[in-house]
């Protein structure tokens, strides 16, 4: 049992499962996050919460002491991605887990299943990172060793070269107000980026608040807006992710209303897991926070 003090807090608790196609090739994503995290993994000393196949598949890669303290969930099919979306929503600290890794291949029919979809709208609820790209938990394993003193991972700098870089930023009607709030206090970070992309009324709202801050005309196309998601934005910006031009997107999303652009929204997200090894997706707020101050941090580190 992990113990808890005043002068150290207990480590991370992560959950951990990935599709059949990220599982078995010897460079199949979840080999490639377990071994390019290795020194992150080391620093921060987790406790992983994985889930039957997962670990099956990461002790016949040889790399369970690379994972070190975990527990094993039953297989999906015995209900272990039911009892991870448990774990999320769990009050106990001694059981909750911080974070989930779920390395989604999106041909795979068991990433549309009810509890997968239930595994990240709780994720959201609860401010919790829901990673689901190789790129996205390999970064964010990196930011959250750097956050207590590793050396950041040397194989990752060129996704850090922002001037080369474009972000998404987007979000539901609920959460706008939130992303003007994030995008001003970040705007020094942002503002580094190549380019800079949004939806709808976001994109509008966005130029707005960089006119404020830069100037009429300087600020006047800080972003370049698409449509709103219903009318095809997110599909717009699926592309770009596909042609990688696209690496970070930031979603604000509201879970708690019925959304029939639903499968826009999900054509994003799927366009950003079919170039796992490229794009991430952050979906919600308090992790949005914690990921641009730990980039700011990793970027002034590297100065």
């Amino acid at each position: 049992m992990l113990q808890n003090s005043p002068s150290k807090p207990r480590a991370l608790r992560i959950g951990l499962i990935a599709n059949r196609s990220h599982q078995d090739a010897p460079n199949s994503a979840l080999v490639q996050l377990l071994r390019g995290s290795r020194d992150a993994i080391a620093h921060l000393q987790p406790e992983w919460i994985v889930v039957g196949r997962t670990l099956d598949a990461i002790i016949a890669h040889d790399l369970l002491a690379v994972c070190g303290q975990h527990q094993r969930f039953p297989y999906g099919r015995e209900g272990g991605l039911m009892k991870l979306v448990a774990r999320v929503v769990d009050s106990d600290p001694l059981r909750a887990v911080d974070a989930v890794i779920y390395l989604i291949d999106p041909v795979d029919p068991s990433s549309v299943f009810p509890e997968a979809q239930a595994l990240k709208r709780q994720c959201v609820i609860h401010k919790k990172p829901f990673l689901s790209t190789l790129a996205s938990a390999r970064e964010w394993l990196d930011l959250e060793a750097i956050a207590i003193g590793a050396t950041p991972n040397a194989a990752l700098e060129s996704g850090y070269a922002l001037a080369n870089e474009g972000i998404a930023l987007i979000a539901h009607d609920a959460m706008k107000e939130r992303m003007l709030a994030i995008a001003e206090k970040h705007f020094v970070l942002l503002d580094q980026f190549a380019h800079r992309y949004a939806t709808g009324t976001t994109g509008g709202l966005l130029n707005q608040l960089a006119q404020k801050i830069k100037g009429e005309q300087a600020g006047r196309n800080w972003v370049q807006p698409f449509m709103s998601g219903p009318l095809g934005g997110d599909a717009q910006i699926a592309e770009l992710v596909l042609d990688r031009k696209i690496r970070r997107i930031l979603f604000l999303e509201d879970p708690h209303v019925a959304r029939q652009h639903e499968a826009d929204i999900q054509l994003l997200e799927r366009a950003a897991r079919t170039v796992s090894d490229f794009a991430q997706v952050v979906s919600e707020t308090g992790g949005a926070e914690r990921w641009l101050e730990l980039i700011s941090k990793r970027m002034a580190f590297a100065s």
